[in-house]
């Protein structure tokens, strides 16, 4: 609820659009770079192992590695394929972290450039 009082009710001129791209250069404040995140398998590795579209996100490899497990060891799942699972749902854990420290970047350059937008017109205004 908080988020979409925040994004409709209280502060809808900064709310970042979460479907949408973001509104500013993804490298401002990394003076080093940031590591690109990739995904190793193939569209058509992913359609040949039916993977379903809403898994196919940056966490794909291991939940291809789960399926691939679970079809290898269908009776005996838990004792064989448990570091898989762990493995995807950690990625799916930092994923899911990532997306909310992205939008929270994003919150807080729109907050700072409307800010000093601000600024700069009080000074305009008082010259």
């Amino acid at each position: 609820m908080g988020n979409m009082w925040y994004t409709y009710v209280s502060h809808p001129d900064t709310a970042p659009d979460y479907k949408n791209p973001p509104t500013f250069d993804p490298l401002l404040g990394f003076p080093n770079g940031r590591k690109e995140r990739r995904v190793l398998a193939t569209r058509e590795e992913l359609d040949k192992a039916n993977i379903p579209l809403k898994r196919r996100d940056y966490c794909v490899d291991y939940f291809l590695a789960l399926t691939k497990c679970k079809q290898e060891h269908f009776p005996r799942l838990i004792s064989h394929c448990s570091k898989q699972l762990h493995e995807w749902e950690h990625c799916e854990l930092n994923d899911q972290t990532m997306r909310v420290k992205e939008w929270e970047r994003e919150r807080r350059l729109k907050e700072r450039n409307k800010r000093i937008t601000r600024k700069h017109s009080l000074e305009e205004l008082a010259e």
